[in-house]
């Protein structure tokens, strides 16, 4: 079954997995403000609707948050994620080093939080991973 496009733009596509549960969104390019709240926001709800606990963040294209983003996805939006079921992220890194240093710190605050955490160099093998989790 393919994949159901959630959102298509220019600066993001977001897409749920409907036989394997996953939420998987793409940045194509560096990503704030609205447009990435209402994004996450979109991949929450398709989160609670289909009670999915998986998500793919291919984040190559995106650069590091600024601290209004940061905070709001550590303290709004990532509680909501866990509290619905996220327990599960397969994320590809930014290609700009400072945006893998801001990625590392969500990674980390979600480990510690409980959400099983793994990096890929690309989507296709992140997908992958997430298919084999239970």
């Amino acid at each position: 079954m393919p994949a159901e496009t959630i959102i298509e733009n220019e600066f993001v596509t977001l897409l749920y997995h409907p036989e394997s549960k996953i939420i998987h969104h793409s940045f194509h390019k560096p990503t704030f403000g609205k447009t990435f709240r209402s994004a996450l926001m979109q991949g929450l709800k398709t989160l609670k609707q289909h009670h999915a606990r998986k998500w793919l963040s291919d984040d190559r294209e995106n650069s590091a948050l600024g601290s209004e983003n940061t905070d709001w996805s550590q303290t709004i939006w990532a509680p909501q994620a866990r509290a619905a079921g996220w327990n599960c992220w397969a994320i590809v890194l930014p290609r700009e080093l400072i945006g893998q240093m801001n990625m590392r710190q969500f990674i980390e605050l979600n480990l510690e939080k409980g959400v099983s955490v793994c990096v890929f160099p690309d989507p296709a093998q992140a997908l992958a991973w997430l298919e084999q989790q239970s």
